[in-house]
């Protein structure tokens, strides 16, 4: 039976509505998994808050970055008291208030390939892909794809306003999307032609803005340029993102349909 929550006042445990979709048997599945989420932006934040909620028994938050006021229009957590505090931490301290029983590992750091073996040590269960640099995100697909992790990918989500225009598919049949268009090119250069669960937009995006020096700063050697968003499409990004993760831990595929359906 789910962990009960000592703070509910009836009684009731957090993830009761979790087992009457899942079973038992799937939120046990859940329970007992680990999920590492890699970029706590707007996608990736909400993707674990999901993850959390959903009955998910570990997370591994990794960010290199720090929350900025600009990220709080887009956050699904952080506060104005967040605001120069690792990402990382600051989520894993929510999560843990949230009293979900889900035990977090909160790591700063940076993904590339110089990092891979380190941040996808265990290894975990499933990876879900939310970072917004091009690099350090097709390096996340081939290491989880080479070593044989299940993985997930949320391609661009800022600059869009349609949510009708969402699609969940593999990468090799993503459209319109110009950041999928430049992962399915890299990835076919070492081999990799398919078999990434994804989700994108046929929307196209907003052209990007100039550099805001004085809030984002330079990171990593580089300024970057600005993507305008609402909190929307990269919260729906998100929480499709985390269904991918559970259908893939409950049923044993990130597409297939999570419940089955008796006529």
């Amino acid at each position: 039976m789910p962990e009960r929550c000592s703070g509910s006042p009836d009684g009731r445990a957090i993830h009761a509505r979790c087992a009457d979709l899942l079973g038992e048997a799937g939120l046990a599945r859940l329970r007992q998994a680990c999920v590492a989420v890699v970029g706590l932006g707007g996608v990736g934040g909400h993707a674990a808050v999901a993850l959390a909620r959903s009955g998910v028994g570990r997370l591994r938050l990794i960010d290199c970055d720090k929350v900025t006021w600009s990220s709080l229009n887009r956050s699904a957590w952080a506060v104005a008291a967040d605001v120069g505090r690792a990402k990382a931490t600051s989520l894993r301290e929510w999560i843990e208030a949230l009293g979900a029983g889900t035990r977090i590992e909160a790591v700063e750091a940076f993904f590339h390939q110089d990092t891979a073996d380190e941040l996808l040590a265990g290894p975990p269960d499933f990876v879900l892909d939310a970072i917004d640099s091009l690099t350090p995100k097709v390096a996340l697909l081939r290491a989880c794809v080479e070593r044989g992790i299940p993985v997930a990918g949320s391609m661009g989500a800022s600059a869009r306003t349609d949510p009708t225009q969402l699609r969940v598919g593999d990468i090799a049949d993503t459209e319109v999307c110009p950041l999928a268009r430049a992962v399915r090119t890299r990835l076919r250069r070492v081999g990799i032609r398919g078999g990434i669960p994804v989700v994108y937009s046929v929307e196209p995006p907003l052209a990007p803005l100039p550099p805001d020096v004085a809030d984002e700063t330079v990171r990593r050697g580089r300024v970057r340029r600005r993507l305008p968003s609402l909190g929307m499409l990269p919260g729906i990004f998100g929480y499709a993102l985390a269904g991918l993760a559970v259908a893939h831990l409950v049923r044993g595929d990130a597409l297939a349909p999570l419940v089955d359906r008796q006529s």
